[in-house]
């Protein structure tokens, strides 16, 4: 496990957004804490067409705070 940060993807709100809700998700807004070799896709409305599979500990200038768990 390793640390999360504001502006990482395990902290924006496009981070697997298909399935925001997961058990997965809540844990690492919670927690700041994440499996480093998770990966999951961004939801970018710009990025989404690419189909971008990020790890929570990636980043973009399209950071968008996810809502609090």
């Amino acid at each position: 496990m390793e640390a999360v940060q504001q502006g990482q993807c395990g902290l924006c709100g496009h981070f697997g957004e298909a399935h925001a809700q997961s058990d997965v998700l809540v844990s690492i807004h919670t927690s700041k804490q994440a499996n480093v070799v998770m990966i999951d896709e961004c939801g970018h409305p710009r990025l989404s067409g690419l189909h971008l599979k990020v790890t929570p500990i990636s980043g973009c200038d399209g950071f968008v705070p996810a809502a609090a768990a």
